[in-house]
């Protein structure tokens, strides 16, 4: 049996010649707008609710393809719930606060923050282009600075709004939160109290990965491995108060003045005759323990290595398992500091010697250092061993993964600073047993969580050196001596948050 149908017949010549995709895109964004499609319903229960979170994007990023990719996979399975009936509750985010926001307003004002500069009240600055962003920059204070990033972040936020709204993304607008407002910086306040309250939480001086550009502590999360193109240096140490030597195949030259050990394996035949014994480093002649240990690999470079305070997360170990001596070299500005040896812990059996040659790396950078440390091991002079040049032979080139803060442009560094930290290592257990109780889709994601959490070899860093962030609500009270009492921090009230 047949249906009537009733069709709508366009005549093809009323039709513009050009779709006006801007109009078309205006226009059912202001209907849905209108219609309240979109809009999550406070009222309806948690069991009828969709619930998405997205990872506030970074506003102070530039837009490209690769935003409109990974928000459409989230929208597609938004608008699959939405026509099952489910009630959905999906803002908006604005990730406002931190490092990348900080770079983007120094390079589009052509400013740097120094907070000991009085505050100049209705400064107006705009965009530095041309031969005024290759000025010297201007010196703002700190609450010009945050004012100066409210401004741009609020622009950058409408960009991205605009483009999510033009691509038809079905976000409820009236769900939108910034990590910069009052709203989340009382709930990160809060969470502070709260971890602090139960122990969760501690500051500690220690060595912490540091970004030498943007100058602040990094959390592991925050790191990723890229290949870089390094050199082993096959370098000469010699043994205290004997004519043995061995050699060292090292990618940090420039760290050989912050030798604090060596190690071997403790099955490597070729060195369990000297643990136990003292090395001297070549250039600089200091006397350093030499310790078996089972993370040193045999197979690696010449099987023994040198600990430096620091090269990598194993030297850390190291140096605490060991109880070694601390003997910092880079700053956190990347470049070498003045150290003075034959001075408490830094002595040398030859330490005129060793403070002529330091004083030819000392305010260099890591790569002007490394440079210089490798024409001073071709010198004779500067061995530990005999009268030919530590360096033997030439370096030999090599690709290796090294460690970057996900934002940077240089190699992190180990450098002792004070932070906060919330313990992770004790809870390693607890988060792969939550991670099991997750329904994941794809399913590796299961593998790549648990292997990760597996991984880590830090408690979690959650401190960072900002200006224009959600400041911890501690202060520390002075001692006799006006010195900050670390171990005694202040917390503030959780009636008073949040707070600057």
């Amino acid at each position: 049996m047949s249906q009537d149908k009733t069709f709508r017949t366009i005549d093809a010549a009323t039709l513009p010649k050009h779709f006006d995709a801007p109009e078309a895109e205006k226009r059912w964004d202001e209907t849905w707008e209108k219609d309240g499609i979109h809009r999550y319903d406070p009222t309806r229960p948690r069991n009828e609710t969709f619930a998405v979170d997205t990872p506030p994007p970074t506003v102070s990023g530039s837009l490209h393809v690769g935003h409109v990719f990974s928000y459409t996979h989230t929208d597609v399975i938004v608008r699959y719930q939405r026509m099952r009936g489910r009630n959905i509750f999906y803002p908006m985010g604005w990730d406002d606060n931190g490092l990348p926001t900080e770079r983007r307003v120094q390079n589009f004002f052509n400013v740097r923050c120094d907070p000991h500069v009085p505050y100049e009240p209705g400064l107006t600055l705009q965009e530095a282009t041309g031969k005024a962003a290759k000025d010297k920059p201007r010196i703002v204070s700190r609450p010009n600075f945050i004012e100066l990033c409210l401004q741009l972040t609020v622009e950058d936020e409408k960009a991205f709004m605009n483009l999510w709204r033009r691509i038809g993304l079905s976000v409820d607008w009236h769900e939108q939160y910034a990590t910069i407002d009052d709203h989340c910086r009382n709930l990160a306040q809060l969470s502070f109290s709260d971890l602090h309250a139960k122990g969760h939480i501690y500051n500690h001086e220690a060595p912490t990965m540091w970004d030498v550009d943007f100058q602040t502590a990094v959390a592991q999360a925050e790191v990723e491995d890229r290949q870089m193109t390094g050199a082993f240096h096959d370098v000469v140490f010699g043994v205290e108060g004997s004519d043995d030597h061995f050699t060292i195949s090292t990618t940090r030259p420039e760290l050989l003045a912050a030798c604090v050990a060596v190690t071997a394996h403790p099955d490597d035949k070729r060195f369990k005759h000297l643990f136990g014994k003292r090395a001297v480093t070549p250039v600089f002649h200091v006397p350093v323990p030499i310790f078996p240990s089972e993370l040193a690999d045999p197979e690696k470079g010449t099987g023994i290595l040198m600990v430096c305070t620091f090269g990598d997360a194993t030297d850390v170990l190291w140096w605490r398992e060991q109880k070694l001596a601390l003997r910092q070299i880079i700053g956190r500005d990347g470049r070498l500091m003045a150290v003075e040896f034959g001075t408490a812990g830094w002595e040398s059996l030859h330490p005129d010697k060793a403070n002529e040659a330091y004083a030819q790396i000392v305010g260099k950078n890591v790569k002007q250092a490394k440079a210089l440390m490798v024409d001073l091991l071709r010198k004779p002079e500067c061995s530990a061993f005999g009268s030919e040049a530590p360096l033997r032979g030439e370096p030999r080139p090599l690709q290796h993964a090294v460690k970057f803060f996900e934002k940077g442009d240089r190699p992190l560094e180990f450098v002792t600073t004070r932070q906060w930290f919330v313990r992770l290592m004790d809870k390693k257990d607890q988060l792969l047993a939550k991670g099991d109780e997750i329904e994941w889709h794809p399913d590796f994601m299961r593998t790549r969580y648990r292997n990760w959490t597996e991984n880590l070899q830090l408690d979690w860093c959650i401190s960072r050196q900002r200006y224009f962030g959600v400041p911890f609500p501690v202060w520390y009270p002075l001692d006799g001596e006006g010195r900050p009492d670390y171990d005694k921090p202040i917390v503030a009230p959780r009636e008073s948050l949040p707070l600057d």
